[in-house]
C-alpha cells in the first residue's frame, strides 16, 4: 500500500497528504483487487493504526453486489479478530458497529463476520487443537464480559429495523442469534421484547422459517431443568395463544416442517427435564413436568400423522422419547394407554407407500421414504417395549381385516398389513427366531397370522411390493413351517412359479433367489419329498447362458450363485443313497463343464479383447457356480460320504486347463485358484495329485502379483496336509519359471507370516537346501521366487529350476 498516502489518514496530517489519501482511496475503490489488498493487510496485522484499519474496512465494503467478496471479507475479519481480539484489538466489535451503523451493506458484512467468528471459535463440528480450544474459551469469556450485551442490542435493532424492508438481512440476523444463544446469557434473548419480536416474525411469510429455527436454538440451550420447563411452557402458551397450534389451518408445508422441528425440540427438552428431576427425586416438580410433556402429545400426534413425511419425520424424536418415559412408569393410566394406541395407529398409517412411489426406478424421494420408514420402525419397536400385548392385538386386528378383503384393497394397504407382521419379528424378539414356542398368546397369534397369510392367497396380488413382502415374511418366520409343515408345498410353488422366480420384475426375481436359498437351508430336512421336482423346475435357471444365444436371462450371475447353492443343499441333505446323490450332482454340474470346455476352446480364437473379456467372465462364472455347490457339504455330510468326490475331481480336470490359457490369464487364474481353495477343504488328500500341475501352470511366466495371490493357497495346503507328502512323479522333474521384477511388493499379514516361517531355509551359510518331497517344498520354492521379485537377489534375470526326488537346490 502507498505508505505516504496512508499518512494523510491522520486527522493532524497536512492538507496535501489528506488530498493524496482521498485520491488513493478512490484509486483502490476502482481497482478490482483493492479490497483484497486491504483484506491481506488486516489479516496479516501489517498496520496497528486505527485510522488505517478504518480505511481498510471502508474499502472492503465497496462491492456489495458480490456475495463471494462479502464472504471473503467476513472470513478475513474473523481471522483478524481471532488473532488480535485478546491482545491488540479489544474494541473490535465496537469499531465494527461504529463503522457499519445501520447501513444495509455494512450490516450484511457485520452479520457474515459474526457467523465466520462462530465457525472459527464456537462451532463444535470443527476439530481444534488443545491450544486453540483454550484460546477460544478465553475469547468467549472475554466477549461475555465486554461486548455481548452490545451485540445483542445490535441484533434487536437490526431485526426491528429491517423486518419489513430487508427480509434477507433479518433472516441472517436470526441465524446469528440462533448460533450465539447456546453460549451467551439466555436472559438477554429470552425476554418479552425479544420473544415478542420473534413471534411477530413467525407471522411473516419470509421470516417465519428462520424465526422457527431461532426459537428452536433458544429452546435447545442447556439449562436447569426447572428453568427449562418454565421457558418451554411460557413459549408454548404464547404460541398457542397466537394460533400456531392449529396446524390443520396451515397450508405452508415448509413452515410446518420447521414448526414440527420446534415442537420436537420443546418436547424433547421437557422429557430431558423430567428425566433429570426424576433422578433428583423431586416427585412434585417431576410430576408437573410429566403433565407438561403429555400436554404436548395431542399436537405431537397431529404432526406425526400429517400427510407430509418431512413434517412427520421431524416429530419422531419427541414421540420416541415420550414412549421411553412411558416405559419407565410403573403402570399406564387410561389416557396414556389411549396415547399409545393413537401412536400405533399413526405409525401404521404412515408406513404406507403413496401412489407416486417408483418401485422399478427408485430415486432420491424413494430413498428418503425408506429412511423415514426406518424411523417409524424404531417407534414400533419402542411401542413393543411399552405395551407388547397392545401392539400384537392392534397388528392382528389390522392384518386380519386387510387379508379378508385383499382382492379389493389398494396395494399400499395390503403391503402395510404384511409389513406389520414382518416387523413384529424384531419388535417382539425371540431367541434364534423361535417365535412359535414360549408365550402362548404370542405364538398362537403369530401362527394364526402366518396361516392366514399363506392360505388367503395374497401371494397372487399383482404388485411387486406385496409380492416381495410376502416372501420376506415367509422367510423371516421360516420356523413356522416346522410347526405346521403342511404349508410347505404351497409356499414352494409360490417361490417357483410366476409369483417368485418367474416374476415379471427382475428386482423381485433377484430377491426371491436369495430368499429361496435361505428358506431351503432352514427347512432342508422337510424337502426330501420335493427334491427332484424342485431341481427339475429350476433346471433352466441353472444354465450357463453364453452371450451369443440371444435369449433373455431371468437371473443374473450373482442370483444364479444362490440357485446353485440351493441345488447343492437339496442334493447333499436329501435322504437318497450316495449313488443317487452322485447322479444328481453330476447332472447339475455336467452342463457347466460342457459349457466351460466349449467357451474355453473359443477364447484363444477371439480377436477382440472385449469379446475375450466377456467369455472369460462366463468361464469364471462357471467355476464360481461349481464352487458354490460345495458349500452344501459339512462335517456330517462330506463329499466322500455323499459319493460326490468323482464329480468334483472331474470339475478340477475340466477347469485346470484354463490357467494355461494364453489370454485373459488374470480372471481365469483367480477363478481356478478360488476353486482350488474350496476343493482343498472338500476333497482333502484327493486334491493333492492336482497341486503340482496347478502350481507349475500358475507360476509359469507369472507376475509378482500372481506370486502374492498364490501364497495363501500354498499356506492353506501346508496347514491342511502337515503329514501327507505330495504325490510327485519320481522320474518327471517339476519345472518353474518366473520373470524377476525390478520392484518390491507389499505383503499382507498372512503372506508375511508364511515368509517368516519359511525364510529360514535360505539362511544357511552354504545357501544350500535339501528340499523334501512334501508340500513344504512348494512353499520353499515360492519363497525364493518371492525373494527374487522383492529385490533380495539381482533383478532382470529369469530363474529356472528343475527338481526331482532328493534334489539339492543352490540359488544363483
Amino acid at each position: 500500500m502507498d505508505e505516504q498516502a496512508l499518512m494523510g489518514l491522520n486527522p493532524n496530517a497536512d492538507a496535501c497528504y489528506r488530498q493524496r489519501a482521498l485520491a488513493y482511496f478512490e484509486q483502490l475503490k476502482e481497482s478490482l483487487d483493492g479490497w483484497e489488498v486491504c483484506a491481506q493487510a488486516l489479516a496479516k496485522g501489517v498496520y496497528s493504526d486505527d485510522h488505517v484499519k478504518f480505511f481498510c474496512f471502508q474499502l472492503m465494503n465497496v462491492h456489495p453486489e458480490k456475495p463471494f467478496i462479502r464472504n471473503k471479507v467476513a472470513q478475513v475479519l474473523a481471522l483478524t479478530f481471532v488473532m488480535e481480539y485478546l491482545t491488540l484489538w479489544p474494541k473490535f466489535f465496537f469499531d465494527i458497529l461504529n463503522l457499519v451503523g445501520l447501513n444495509p451493506n455494512g450490516v450484511d458484512i457485520y452479520l457474515r463476520t459474526l457467523m465466520a467468528i462462530d465457525a472459527e471459535v464456537v462451532d463444535r463440528d470443527i476439530l481444534h487443537s488443545p491450544e486453540e480450544t483454550r484460546r477460544n474459551t478465553l475469547i468467549k469469556d472475554s466477549m461475555r464480559e465486554r461486548c455481548i450485551p452490545a451485540l445483542v442490542e445490535s441484533w434487536f435493532q437490526i431485526l426491528q429495523t429491517y423486518q419489513h424492508t430487508h427480509s434477507e438481512l433479518t433472516c441472517q440476523c436470526l441465524e446469528v442469534v440462533g448460533a450465539y444463544v447456546s453460549w451467551i446469557d439466555l436472559n438477554l434473548i429470552a425476554n418479552d421484547r425479544f420473544v415478542n419480536l420473534l413471534l411477530s416474525h413467525m407471522s411473516m411469510e419470509e421470516l417465519r422459517e428462520e424465526a422457527c429455527d431461532c426459537l428452536f436454538e433458544i429452546v435447545n440451550k442447556g439449562m436447569d431443568p426447572v428453568d427449562k420447563t418454565k421457558l418451554v411452557e411460557s413459549l408454548c402458551q404464547v404460541l398457542q395463544s397466537a394460533g400456531f397450534f392449529s396446524i390443520e389451518q396451515e397450508e405452508d408445508v415448509d413452515f410446518l416442517a420447521k414448526f414440527s422441528r420446534l415442537v420436537n425440540g420443546m418436547g424433547q427438552s421437557l422429557v430431558l427435564s423430567w428425566t433429570k428431576l426424576s433422578k433428583m427425586g423431586d416427585v412434585k416438580v417431576s410430576a408437573e413436568t410429566l403433565r407438561a410433556v403429555e400436554g404436548k402429545v395431542p399436537l405431537m400426534l397431529q404432526l406425526l400423522i400429517h400427510e407430509d413425511d418431512d413434517i412427520s419425520a421431524n416429530i419422531v424424536g419427541f414421540c420416541y422419547d415420550y414412549l421411553h418415559v412411558l416405559k419407565q412408569l410403573p403402570a399406564l393410566n387410561e389416557q396414556q394407554k389411549t396415547n399409545v394406541e393413537a401412536i400405533m395407529l399413526a405409525v401404521m398409517n404412515k408406513l404406507k407407500y403413496d401412489d407416486e412411489y417408483n418401485f422399478e426406478n427408485e430415486g432420491e424421494d424413494e430413498a428418503m421414504f425408506v429412511e423415514y420408514r426406518k424411523q417409524l420402525k424404531m417407534l414400533l419397536d419402542r411401542l413393543a417395549q411399552v405395551s407388547p400385548e397392545l401392539l400384537l392385538e392392534a397388528v392382528h386386528r389390522v392384518f386380519n381385516a386387510t387379508m379378508q378383503n385383499w382382492q379389493t384393497v389398494q396395494f399400499m394397504e395390503v403391503e402395510m398389513a404384511i409389513r406389520l407382521l414382518y416387523m413384529l419379528g424384531e419388535a417382539l424378539p425371540a431367541s434364534h427366531g423361535a417365535h412359535f414356542s414360549g408365550d402362548t398368546t404370542k405364538t398362537s397369534t403369530l401362527q394364526s397370522m402366518m396361516r392366514t397369510l399363506i392360505i388367503c392367497g395374497v401371494s397372487e396380488y399383482q404388485h411387486s411390493s406385496v409380492t416381495l413382502e410376502f416372501f420376506e415374511t415367509v422367510v423371516r418366520y421360516d420356523k413356522f413351517f416346522l410347526v405346521e409343515p403342511q404349508h410347505i408345498p404351497s409356499v414352494l410353488m409360490a417361490f417357483l412359479d410366476h409369483r417368485g422366480l418367474r416374476h415379471s420384475s427382475p428386482k423381485v426375481r433377484s430377491r426371491v433367489a436369495y430368499l429361496f436359498s435361505r428358506f431351503i437351508k432352514t427347512l432342508y430336512k422337510h424337502m426330501n419329498a420335493f427334491i427332484e421336482d424342485i431341481l427339475s423346475r429350476i433346471q433352466d435357471l441353472l444354465e450357463l447362458a453364453p452371450p451369443e444365444n440371444g435369449f433373455p436371462v431371468l437371473l443374473s450371475s450373482d442370483d444364479q450363485l444362490f440357485m446353485f447353492e440351493t441345488a447343492g443343499v437339496l442334493i447333499v441333505n436329501g435322504e437318497s443313497p450316495a449313488e443317487r446323490k452322485q447322479a444328481l450332482m453330476r447332472s447339475l454340474l455336467t452342463p457347466l463343464m460342457e459349457a466351460f470346455r466349449m467357451l474355453l476352446a473359443k477364447l484363444p480364437q477371439e480377436a477382440s479383447e472385449e469379446r475375450q473379456a466377456v467369455l472369460a467372465d462366463y468361464l469364471s462364472h462357471a467355476v464360481g457356480f461349481a464352487s458354490r455347490t460345495s458349500k452344501a457339504f459339512s462335517n456330517k455330510q462330506t463329499v466322500k460320504q455323499c459319493g460326490c468326490s468323482e464329480v468334483y475331481l472331474d470339475c478340477l480336470q475340466t477347469f485346470l486347463p484354463a490357467i494355461s490359457c494364453p489370454v485373459q490369464r488374470g480372471p481365469l487364474r483367480s477363478a481356478v485358484r478360488s476353486f482350488l481353495h474350496r476343493m482343498i477343504i472338500c476333497l482333502e488328500e484327493e486334491v493333492l495329485p492336482f497341486i503340482p500341475a496347478a502350481s507349475q501352470h500358475m507360476l509359469k511366466d507369472c507376475e509378482p502379483r500372481d506370486l502374492q495371490e498364490f501364497i495363501p493357497l500354498i499356506s492353506q495346503i501346508t496347514a491342511k496336509f502337515k503329514v501327507q507328502g505330495c504325490t510327485i512323479n519320481q522320474n518327471k522333474p517339476v519345472k518353474f519359471t518366473v520373470n524377476a521384477a525390478p520392484h518390491k511388493l507389499m505383503l499382507q499379514q498372512p503372506d508375511v507370516k508364511v515368509l517368516k516361517n519359511y525364510m529360514k531355509v535360505f539362511q544357511e551359510p552354504s545357501c544350500c537346501l535339501h528340499i523334501p518331497l512334501s508340500v513344504r517344498f512348494y512353499v520353499a520354492v515360492l519363497t525364493h521366487f518371492y525373494c527374487v521379485c522383492a529385490g533380495f537377489f539381482p533383478a532382470g534375470q529369469t530363474l529356472k529350476l528343475e527338481l526331482s526326488s532328493g534334489a539339492t537346490y543352490r540359488p544363483p
